[in-house]
Order: structure tokens, then sequence, then C-alpha cells
């Protein structure tokens, strides 16, 4: 295996024959992969492949980021299928190929120039894409490639420059998936919304601990996608690609998120991916979806190569069963769709490890473990010179936690323009009454927040809340949006829409404005309201009396002693603090309105 990547990483940095233009070696190539190309060199290759591709390749624009940089997408197809609609017309799956939405993790445009000279000038993989299409992004987060340096990778073994994680906001592009906030991340979501892709492949390099492996990869758990995909996923991936992979050469592991950093003899688990992520977004689209993390302390070179060649052992398997993806992503919209037909329907939102470990053997190196006198921790060093096979356990595997109920429809009121923005950003369908209506509704009313201490993507996350349904009769005014769950984007509106879902636009704090009483008593008013409460209700002064005594913090408040009984008066009450506007209607209630 050494000298398979030894041979790699020489033949990559070997000097290569030069015939002028006519040369299809790429920019990193002629490096020997010492260095990534600019956007502005990155494209210039692409134009020149494009022209030469006999229409087999289109350039495309799909966006401009925030510093006014064109995002560019690049469509590969035979029989001129390069567009969604002739590609749908010709029962071709859709596969979409992205890098560089971390650009310091950059293999994927390097690999993916590659392919595309591959497949469409040399002829090397002329077949590969004879019964699909392949929507390529070389570079996601151009602003972040643009701001390269060599201090942002610590501990990376090439190239020389490396993009920045953040885009020029300072947003993570692979946390922004669900709200959207990023302008490339809106792009993205109408390019996805075009193509309506059946399968995303996310290039990623791994940090964190050393071993033998090249690359590892990561599918959402069975649990968390529909069962069609599931099923094309393990047959695809895990029983097709990977070990394809490994026959060129290469050596591949599940994604190795350890339990103990300092130990990896304790285990793995599942690193807990979620809509927020590229791949928990795939399967909320009912769609399949694999994150690839090359190894960072791996040469350059050999990364590159590693990406090209599992990119292309999954489309060897699209390519040669084009109908078992196409059947996958159909069953699952259906799926999606009937969710909600079923009594006291619910899907889950949150998952939690499975208690039951599986044995494991990582192939991993020697290490020792150090009292750290800087850290007051362990200091594990790895020795990559002495290969180890450890047996381990595994918890990758996850079950079902907390449940969204799924009504028959959702409602959201026409001020909420946060919520209706997302929906439209994510394409979601919904309608809108056309004039006043009474229905009963499910609200749900949420008491105790709690949220981040610190910021993250640019939001004080809401962690937790207690969450207490009540049923309501209301009026839903003219204008009143109503998104209805027997659709296949049902499994994504819940998601968003729905408190419990931890990325929900309630956790991102879009919706922070309902926790906030705006009506309140001055002490005086309240000292005198108390006393009138206690006589009328003398429960509630044992009550009051009980949490002096428990809580000191409380007790030594004078402001929380009033609001006490604040928050139990009508006057309190009558202002909805906490009540969540987005309702659910069950079928009955669906009637009324339409």
């Amino acid at each position: 295996m050494r000298a398979t990547r030894l041979f790699l990483a020489l033949l990559a940095a070997a000097p290569f024959a030069s015939h002028a233009s006519e040369s299809w070696i790429t920019p990193a190539e002629a490096s020997g992969f010492r260095t990534t190309p600019s956007y502005a060199d990155t494209l210039a290759y692409l134009h020149r492949v494009v022209d030469a591709s006999h229409g087999t390749l289109s350039l495309q624009t799909f966006g401009t980021t925030p510093e006014g940089r064109p995002m560019t997408v690049v469509v590969a197809a035979k029989d001129g299928d390069l567009t969604p609609e002739k590609a749908r017309a010709a029962g071709k799956p859709v596969v979409l190929l992205q890098a560089g939405i971390h650009p310091g993790e950059i293999e994927g445009k390097d690999a993916g120039l590659m392919l595309l000279r591959d497949f469409a000038v040399t002829g090397k993989l002329a077949h590969l894409l004879d019964h699909a299409v392949l929507v390529f992004i070389p570079v996601y987060s151009v602003d972040g490639h643009e701001n390269a340096g060599p201090y942002f990778r610590i501990n990376q073994n090439g190239p020389e420059q490396m993009g920045f994680r953040g885009q020029a906001q300072y947003l993570n592009l692979n946390r922004d998936y669900v709200k959207a906030d990023a302008p490339e991340t809106r792009a993205w979501l109408q390019l996805w919304n075009t193509w309506r892709p059946d399968l995303l492949i996310d290039i990623h390099t791994t940090d964190g601990a050393d071993y033998q492996y090249d690359l590892t990869w990561y599918t959402e758990d069975a649990h968390k996608l529909a069962p069609s995909v599931a099923a094309w996923q393990k047959a695809a991936i895990d029983g097709d690609a990977i070990p394809h992979y490994e026959a060129m050469g290469h050596l591949a592991s599940p994604y190795l998120e350890f339990k103990d950093g300092r130990d990896p003899t304790k285990g793995i688990e599942n690193f807990g991916s979620g809509p927020r992520f590229s791949t928990g977004y795939a399967a909320i689209r009912n769609r399949a979806g694999l994150l690839i993390e090359t190894h960072m302390l791996k040469p350059y070179a050999v990364r590159v190569h590693g990406t090209y060649d599992i990119v292309r052992a999954v489309l060897d398997h699209v390519n040669r069963d084009p109908a078992a993806l196409l059947k996958a992503s159909k069953d699952a919209d259906t799926w999606a769709a009937a969710l909600s037909a079923a009594p006291d329907a619910s899907l889950a939102v949150t998952f939690k490890a499975d208690p039951t470990s599986k044995p494991f053997t990582l192939k991993g190196y020697a290490f020792t473990q150090t009292k750290s006198d800087i850290s007051g921790d362990t200091w594990i060093q790895y020795d990559p010179t002495r290969k180890k096979t450890y047996a381990i356990q595994s918890w990758l595997d996850l079950q079902p936690d907390v449940a969204a109920p799924l009504p028959a429809a959702w409602v959201i009121p026409a001020q909420w323009t946060a919520i209706i923005s997302r929906l439209d950003a994510h394409h979601i369908p919904y309608t809108t009454t056309q004039a006043p209506v009474t229905v009963s509704a499910t609200q749900d009313m949420l008491t105790n927040p709690s949220w981040a201490e610190k910021p993250f993507e640019g939001h004080h996350l809401l962690r937790d809340a207690t969450i207490t349904p009540a049923q309501a009769t209301v009026t839903l005014p003219a204008g009143t949006v109503i998104v209805r769950s027997d659709d296949a984007d049902a499994v994504l509106a819940a998601n968003l829409l729905d408190a419990r879902a931890p990325d929900s636009l309630l956790r991102w704090g879009y919706l922070d404005a309902i926790f906030e009483p705006k009506e309140y008593g001055e002490p005086r008013v309240m000292e005198a309201l108390a006393r009138k409460m206690i006589a009328e209700n003398p429960a509630l002064k044992a009550e009051f009396d009980a949490k002096v005594a428990a809580d000191p913090a409380f007790a030594s408040s004078p402001r929380a002693r009033l609001s006490f009984f604040f928050e139990r008066s009508p006057w309190y009450t009558a202002q909805k603090v906490g009540a969540y506007p987005v309702l659910r209607l069950d079928r009955t209630a669906l009637q009324q309105v339409h």
C-alpha cells in the first residue's frame, strides 16, 4: 500500500511532456501538486476544456458571492443532455458534485478538473457519463477560496496556499443549508431546486487523528433516510463504490469520530450530522448523499488522486445502473408525501446513539500518551512509521429520539416574513388563504427557554424549551400561509417549521421575539398585586414560599420574586409569551381552509 501511494505521488510530481497549448495537464498537476490554482486560473482551464469538449460540457454561472465573484458550475453529459429537462426526459440521474465549501479542503476542485478533462477531452473516462449527468461546482465558497494563505489549515500537508474556512461574511457554508443566511446558500438552493439531483457528493479534508486510511466517508444513518435511499446507499456506496475504490490501491474507512481524541482505543461514534450539513440536508430532501473526507496528513497528490478515484467509482456505479438511483429518488418522494397519512403521524427529528456497539477494526498507528505540563491534559502523539491494528468498538449506528408531529398542514401568519422567506428559498410549496377563516388548530406553547452562551454562525441558538401543545380556535386572516404535508417536501418542511427540530428556524433564533413580554408592571404595582393574588389563592403563597426556600438566587432577587406573581397574572398571560406562531391543522381544519 505504501509503495502504491509513493508511486502515485512520484508520478504526480514527475515532469510531463509539453505539447504547448495542446497540453491538458491541470495547474495542480503542472506544479507537482505543490499548489492549487487561483479561481481565475481554474476558470481559464475550465473554459479551455469546455471549448474542446465537443458539446459534452457546459459552463454556467449560478450566483454571485458577497464580494461580487461569479459562482460557477459545470454540467457534463452526453447526447446534449445539459439541462434538467433533457436529463429527466432521457431518464438520466443527476449527480451534484461539489468542492471547496471549505476552501482549504480543495482536493475536489483539482480532482474534478482532471475528471472533466478525462471524460470530455482525453477519452480516458469517455464512458463515465453514458447514462448520467454530472453537475460540478469546482469551488463553492469562492470568496473563501480567494482569501488564501499558508496559515488556515494547521498541520495540513499541502498545498502551499489554502483558502479560508468561512466566506466573506464569516459564515461556514456547511452549517447554513437550512437557515440559508448566505447569498451563496441561496444560490445553491436555487441550483438544487432547478436540477433536483439524485445524489450529492461533498468533498472535504478531515483533520484530527492520524491513521493509515487516505480517505474516510460518511452517509446518513438509515433512520434519517427514506427507506429506498438508505437501501440504495448501502448497496451502491458500502457494497460497490468503496470496495471498487480500495481495489484501485487505496485504503478507506467510515468516518472516524473518536469518542475520546486522546485515546482511539475507546472507540468511534457518529459525529452527529444534521440538516445544517450537506448530507443531512440531502437526507431531508429525500436524496442520497455522500461525504468524502481525504486525510490532511497525506500528501496533496495522494489526496487529489484519491478523490478522483472515489468519484470515479461512484459515477461508475451510477452509470451501470441509473434506473436504481432514479427509482430510489422517486420512491423516496412518494414515501415522504405519504408520511402524514398515518394516524398520529410523526417524524423523528433528533437521534441518539444506539447503545449496542459493534466490533470495528481500526488500521491506525502506534501512539504514546503523555501528561502535558502545558495543558494539564493527556497529549497523544502518533508514530506513522509504525502501523498498528486495533480491535475497538463502534457506536456509529443511531436510533430515533425526539419526534415531531406531522399535521395535515402547517400555518404561518403572513407577518412572519423571516419564515416565509425561507420557505421561498427552499422552494417549499404553499398556498395562502383568500379570506378570513376560523378553524381549530394546535399551537405549541414554549416555556423555560434557554439559549447558547456564545454565538454560532451569527446566531445564539435556542438550546432548549418546554413544549406544551394546546388546542385553540383561531381566525386565520386572508394571506395566511398554508403548507400541506402530503407533499414530497414534508420532511424538509417539518425540519424547518417544527419547534422540536434542532435546525428549525425557531432554534436558529428567528423567532426569539415571542419570548419577550412587551407589557410589564412597576414594582410598587406588583407589590400590591402579589398580596391580592395571595389573598385570593393561598396555594400560590405556599408555592412561592417553597421556591424561596429552595432557590437562593430567586430568594435574593426582588425582581424575580415579583415576576413570580406577574407571570401568573392575566396581565402576562394575555401577551401570549412563548406562543409559537406556526400552527398545525388536522384534516378537518384543512378542508375548512380550502
